[in-house]
């Protein structure tokens, strides 16, 4: 069943991330993905995420599809001019994959490979509407498409982007374009979720809630420095510090959380940045 179906059918979707792998060997990277076979509902396959090189996001997406899973394809962006989106559009379409999440992507400068040119040919909501007008059997030229799949298209959302009102002009814009679901940045804390449901309240669309298990104090310090706009809550830093197996509470304190929140929301997206392996002791945990 794919993803849109499963929206519509589940109480409750849990979709999670798992990076290619940096080589042509993904074989660790699927022996995770094995492990919750049929326990999660999607795996979001990030594209050279924070401008880090990996294998490309079509071909692991494919590797995920082929053992049974569910991909949700990210394409970034960044890195590629219209020619090249949409020919890597068609490749998913011709490769079965359903499932794309649409962003602009890290800059260059925050990766590996810092003096590489960023594109931006296209933003995100440029190429969602591309998607969509090829979907009608037309490329982004005006001319006619030999053949063309359906997808099911989303983009991402950063609740904690100020003022907030602008961010929500471009989840608006992006639902007018085509978006139905978005990936959130993570929450931590239940007020901060409360907020946004009640400023997203009537959009047609469906929020995937981020949810990050830390792995380390060393990971808050770098999350609130380099990547959250929002700080994690003190008490969360503290009880990490404080424990003997950091990795452990931390996906303990991520369980809580899910387990808390799971009559407020339909559906999460779980990122464990870096600990990837711990994927099914989580599921266990929060009951999933």
């Amino acid at each position: 069943m794919g993803l849109r179906e499963l929206f519509d059918k589940k109480e409750f979707v849990v979709t999670t991330e798992i990076p290619p792998p940096k080589g042509v060997n993904a074989a660790s990277s699927l022996d995770i993905a094995k492990k919750i076979l049929g326990r999660v509902d999607g795996i979001n396959v990030t594209d050279n995420q924070r401008g880090i090189m990996r294998m490309c996001s079509l071909a692991f997406s494919h590797l995920l599809k082929e053992i049974g899973h569910n991909p949700i394809m990210q394409v970034c962006t960044r890195d590629r001019n219209r020619l090249a989106l949409q020919s890597d559009i068609l490749g998913a379409g011709a490769l079965g994959i359903e499932n794309i999440c649409i962003m602009t992507g890290d800059h260059p400068k925050l990766g590996d490979h810092p003096d590489a040119k960023p594109v931006f040919d296209l933003d995100s909501i440029q190429l969602i509407k591309v998607i969509k007008e090829m979907e009608t059997g037309v490329c982004m030229s005006g001319k006619r498409l030999e053949s063309f799949a359906k997808f099911f298209v989303g983009g991402v959302a950063n609740p904690f982007f100020e003022p907030f009102e602008l961010e929500l002009i471009k989840i608006k814009k992006k639902i007018d374009a085509g978006a139905e679901f978005f990936q959130t940045q993570p929450f931590f804390d239940r007020e901060s979720l409360e907020k946004f449901l009640e400023d997203v309240r009537g959009l047609n669309t469906k929020f995937l809630i981020g949810i990050s298990p830390i792995k380390s104090i060393k990971m808050i310090t770098f999350l609130n420095e380099k990547v959250l706009t929002k700080k994690i809550p003190e008490n969360i830093s503290k009880r990490v510090e404080a424990a003997e197996n950091q990795t452990e509470e931390g996906i303990r304190i991520a369980a809580e959380f899910i387990r808390d929140i799971k009559g407020m929301v339909k559906s999460i997206h779980i990122m464990p940045i870096g600990i990837e392996s711990y994927l099914p002791y989580l599921l266990d945990e929060a009951g999933l």
